[in-house]
């Protein structure tokens, strides 16, 4: 396995002409930065051409045209020597150069507690920190090292059991499905995409250079999983089409044993001292439950189990929900459907996106596999405007005076610019803006990516945005909440996912007989998102708490708690310890401490339901922590949080 990132360009052997046509599509900010590394020279930093301040979706720095070119023309003599020298690279710029030159790129300073974050997320000198060496740790112990069972094979899953194999340590994975890819194995509906920058939405350590959309749809990203599953020697040892029914502590053992139920049908049972749970929070489709839909006569489904094998042309059909899934669906609906009735709850706030389906050219694949470093950089350029740039837009202000429809006065700005751009986008029809517009504050939900491709389609002649909530089915018939009665043929639930309810429906048993279903109710929660008192050695990823609504990706995150699980690993080989179980009065001070936070912040205000909270209104999904200290908090695995046996 390799212990490093790999950052060795292609070499250049494309002629002037080619080059100068491929420089064309550059980020120029993260071309500068190239340019710096090929030459050593750090003196672009102090010139007049300064890329502004970074905004999502903006990767040219808001340069003029003119200035742009003047560095494609620089860059096209730096690549043309690079190329005849050899493509010889000089020494690396120094540390304190290379922090210059992240708030250069990104028109900020970039504070210095976010430099060791952003350092080891781009892995400049090619190695990979996150990758933990137990090998040493496993020859000086007297006891033989845990065994590991992993518990899905989607992103975050695929990810535990690549740094399971580069540490050498047995381990086992099973899998529901019969492939991997998780939510991208599920979610195939039309148009399903990802709504992260893809350059940013990858392993840290296994960059895509050959993306074809800046943001992908399901096909492409399932296919990345699938070969990083291969690509690391995965694929071969998850066993597929095989679900986890129980979990039940044995503390005599030191042990989890497990019952799993195979495609056949048949029980088997097997044993880990460690369990990792990767089965995330968006796998277990919520519908509702509308009086009447047992008798519906036509095809009903969510959009999480798409059934393709419709054809909806000349059909009537009814999308229920207008959330993440249902933005990328309706469009597709639209087009084949006669009719097709947007079911609409309450509206969501998006942020336009020009490039949400936007094409990569061959030009910028070509600058991200043959230009030294320019890839790293490009990521960052995608990362730092999604970092924690935002967190103080989302905190309540208790004096502002309009608490109804903002926050704070950075949240009012924000309100105003997204209503401004959905007016511009419904001229001449005052009826939508009136249905689209939400009334609560920005972000106290899912924000939505949006190029317009939504408001378009609700404007269609095809389509009826109805804004009220689905109460009931008479015959093909939905009863809506002010009496509207729409016949439909068809209906796709775009409603979401049963998000609190974390690793239903497996039973789990831990210590002293306690269910961990029951020990939850409504209010799950675990220390940093990853440990549970009473439920030693079991590890989750993308658990309570740790959904990102402000910044990062989940990709980021689960490097984050994956390297905290190896750290705890790591541990207990060391220490030739049976048990790691996380101490009852550290966990209560997180939960306090995360309900506190989450008390200051938009997505506790009572103006609207989202899938963050519980029934009771508490928020348990979402993260309530700036990412630069939840990476801080998961570096290192703390002993001291947890009762050693």
């Amino acid at each position: 396995m390799p212990d490093h990132v790999q950052l060795t360009a292609t070499p250049i052997t494309e002629d002037d002409a080619t080059i100068a046509r491929h420089l064309e599509q550059a980020s120029v900010g993260a071309l500068m930065m190239s340019i710096i590394h090929i030459t050593g020279d750090a003196s672009l930093l102090d010139g007049e051409i300064r890329p502004a301040q970074a905004v999502m979706g903006e990767h040219q720095g808001s340069l003029s045209e003119e200035q742009q070119a003047e560095v494609r023309a620089h860059a096209l003599e730096v690549l043309k020597a690079y190329r005849d020298g050899g493509c010889v690279m000089p020494p690396a710029p120094s540390p304190d150069t290379i922090h210059q030159m992240m708030s250069f790129l990104v028109g900020e300073n970039v504070p210095d507690a976010y430099v060791p974050m952003m350092l080891e997320e781009m892995a400049l000198d090619g190695a990979d920190a996150r990758r933990t060496d137990l090998s040493r740790a496993v020859a000086r112990s007297k006891a033989p090292p845990p065994k590991v069972l992993v518990i899905g094979a989607g992103m975050s899953g695929l990810l535990a059991a690549i740094r399971l194999e580069e540490a050498g340590l047995e381990y086992e994975i099973v899998e529901k499905n019969d492939g991997v890819g998780g939510t991208w194995y599920e979610n195939h509906y039309p148009g399903s995409r990802v709504d992260i920058g893809n350059h940013f939405y990858c392993y840290s350590f296994e960059p895509n250079h050959g993306w074809t959309e800046y943001f992908s749809r399901q096909p492409e990203l399932k296919a990345y999983f699938e070969r990083c599953a291969e690509h690391y020697g995965i694929a071969s040892k998850i066993q597929f089409e095989t679900e986890l029914v129980s979990l039940r502590w044995d503390d005599t053992q030191a042990a989890w044993q497990a019952e799993l139920k195979t495609k056949d049908g048949e029980t088997r049972h097997t044993t880990a001292n460690v369990v990792v749970s990767a089965v995330g929070q968006l796998n277990r489709p919520y519908v509702p439950a509308l009086p009447g839909l047992d008798e519906f006569e036509g095809p009903a489904f969510h959009s999480a189990r798409f059934e393709h094998e419709h054809d909806l042309q000349g059909k009537r059909v009814a999308l229920v929900g207008t959330g993440a899934s249902a933005f990328q669906l309706g469009p597709e609906l639209a087009k084949t459907a006669e009719k097709l009735y947007v079911v609409q709850r309450s509206p969501a706030w998006m942020t336009p996106n020009p490039r949400y389906h936007a094409k990569v050219s061959e030009g910028a694949r070509w600058l991200l596999e043959h230009v030294p470093y320019y890839a790293r950089w490009f990521r960052f350029l995608i990362f730092w405007p999604g970092s924690d740039g935002l967190m103080p837009s989302l905190e309540v202000d208790p004096d502002w005076p309009h608490p109804e429809r903002s926050v704070n006065a950075l949240n009012d700005a924000t309100r105003a610019f997204f209503t401004e751009y959905i007016e511009s986008q419904l001229e001449g029809r005052p009826d939508l803006v009136e249905k689209v517009v939400p009334r609560y504050p920005p972000f106290v939900k899912r924000m939505l990516q949006d190029n317009g491709t939504w408001l378009e389609t609700l404007k269609r002649p095809n389509v009826e945005l109805v804004a009220e909530a689905a109460e009931r089915i008479e015959g093909n018939t939905i009863v809506c909440s002010e009496g509207s009665r729409l016949d439909v043929d068809v209906i796709v639930f775009a409603t979401g996912f049963q998000a609190n309810r974390f690793l239903a429906p497996i039973e789990v048993v831990g210590r002293e007989g306690r269910v961990l279903e029951e020990t939850w109710g409504d209010d799950p929660g675990a220390y940093l998102g990853i440990t549970v008192p009473d439920f030693p050695n079991l590890y989750c990823l993308y658990g309570p708490g740790t959904n990102l609504a402000h910044a990062g990706s989940i990709i980021f995150h689960s490097e984050c708690q994956v390297r905290y699980v190896m750290g705890a690993l790591e541990a207990m080989i060391e220490g030739g310890h049976r048990v790691l179980d996380c101490k009852r009065e550290v966990y209560d001070d997180y939960i306090r401490r995360m309900d506190a936070r989450h008390a200051e912040l938009v997505w506790a205000h009572p103006g609207a339901g989202s899938w963050y909270k519980n029934p009771k209104g508490r928020v348990t999904t979402t993260s309530p922590w700036l990412l630069v200290d939840y990476w801080r908090w998961t570096r290192d695995f703390d002993r001291a949080a947890y009762r050693i046996d």
